[in-house]
């Protein structure tokens, strides 16, 4: 299983790092060079990047993600 999963959210510049294990998101530095920083580039012009991920959903709110809701 994976231990950590950067994302990014449309709209914005910076990058997450969640860490699954400890349980933590934390804000990352937007990579310079590397696999990432082209991932990056490529979201930021309007692509969506997955790579072993199978579901990732936007909410308003994390009452609304316990409630059985996501944003269309």
């Amino acid at each position: 299983m994976a231990e950590v999963v950067v994302f990014g959210v449309a709209g914005e510049d910076h990058l997450w790092l969640a860490d699954l294990k400890a349980g933590t998101v934390t804000r990352i530095d937007p990579p310079k060079q590397g696999a990432l920083a082209d991932a990056d580039a490529l979201r930021k012009a309007g692509s969506t990047v997955v790579k072993t991920v199978n579901l990732a959903a936007a909410a308003s709110s994390a009452d609304a993600v316990f409630g059985g809701f996501m944003d269309g």
